[in-house]
């Protein structure tokens, strides 16, 4: 349409054809319109193809790491995700929580690297942990499963980047790929077990921050096959009123220009001052403390996930009289 208004007026306007310079300079102010229209135009069109293509990509990122439930079987939920790659909302940072017959399963993961490039690993690991926590009666059964995915899924990729081999799948996938993975499980009175391969312990939120546990964890996923005993780790119980934080390393690891490592205990005993402990408020004000000591975007992903412990327990006392009253009824 631009292009036609300027040929038109070129060959059919008589101002268009004349030398004088007021027909030079109102040529200018038409060519130079046309070009303006033109240039806003593409600029319009390429600003709406944009929206599009993060209206995509954000329906692609959330069916990855879906947006969890406010409440999951009595716990509240709340979490957090920030990516090293700019205009990407999920990384290599993975998490879930499921309510399951065996208890509430929660798994929290990081795929070596960050942004886009550690995708596909975190899908093939979140895809095994959804079907696995239900399926499995066993927290050592869910993990395996975890660790069988992700060897077929890092197989089937070390197949394609190296067609020479002419289909046939390499001996061993690349050696320098693993996620780290903590499985959990909490019991309907709260107790709660893990298995930990290669990722931060979680804090416990009671009145201040604490880790959970100092035990030595087992190797990534990826990196070693598992033993064949996998003995897990009983971590007490999760108490009324108190909370859980599962993080990944990106935010130990975040540095500030200094160079000095993300104070993330401190963070979260600053956080939980103010009683009860809500989720959503530890995950804003830890976010917030993080990106003041950076400074700017993470060389890391860094994910949280804050569960907190809402069920109630029935005095004993009273759970018999109600009994023995409605045995007397």
């Amino acid at each position: 349409m631009w292009g036609a208004a300027a040929v038109t007026y070129k060959f059919v306007c008589p101002l268009a054809r004349q030398d004088t310079l007021e027909a030079r300079i109102i040529t200018s102010a038409v060519f130079f319109a046309v070009g303006s229209g033109l240039v806003l135009h593409v600029r319009s069109t390429l600003l709406r193809e944009l929206r599009q293509l993060r209206e995509v990509a954000g329906a692609a990122q959330n069916a990855l790491l879906r947006p969890l439930p406010p409440r999951v079987d009595g716990l509240a939920v709340a979490a957090g995700r920030l990516s090293a790659s700019r205009g990407a909302s999920v990384g290599g940072d993975l998490y879930e929580v499921a309510a399951t017959e065996h208890g509430v399963r929660v798994v929290m993961g990081d795929v070596r690297g960050h942004g886009l490039t550690a995708l596909a690993t975190a899908a093939a690991v979140l895809g095994s942990f959804r079907d696995a926590a239900h399926e499995e009666a066993e927290l050592s059964h869910v993990l395996r499963k975890l660790e069988r995915a992700l060897d077929r899924h890092l197989r089937e990729r070390s197949r394609a980047e190296h067609p020479a081999y002419g289909g046939v799948v390499p001996d061993s996938p690349p050696a320098e790929e693993f996620v780290t993975v903590l499985l959990m499980e909490i019991g309907p009175d709260g107790g709660m077990t893990a298995l930990n391969c290669g990722h931060p312990w979680p804090h416990r939120l009671s009145g201040r921050a604490e880790p959970v546990s100092a035990r030595e964890p087992l190797p990534p996923l990826g990196s070693f096959p598992l033993p064949a005993e996998l003995p897990l780790t009983q971590l007490g119980p999760l108490l009324p009123g108190e909370a859980l934080v599962l993080h990944t390393d990106g935010m130990e690891d975040a540095r500030d220009a200094a160079g000095r490592f993300f104070p993330l205990q401190a963070a979260l005993t600053e956080a939980v001052r103010v009683t009860p402990v809500a989720p959503r408020v530890v995950i804003h004000s830890v976010y917030d403390r993080l990106r003041r000591h950076t400074g700017r975007l993470p060389s890391d992903d860094a994910a949280l996930l804050v569960l907190r412990n809402d069920r109630r327990r029935v005095p004993p006392q009273q759970g018999e009289t109600v009994r023995r009253e409605n045995t007397m009824t």
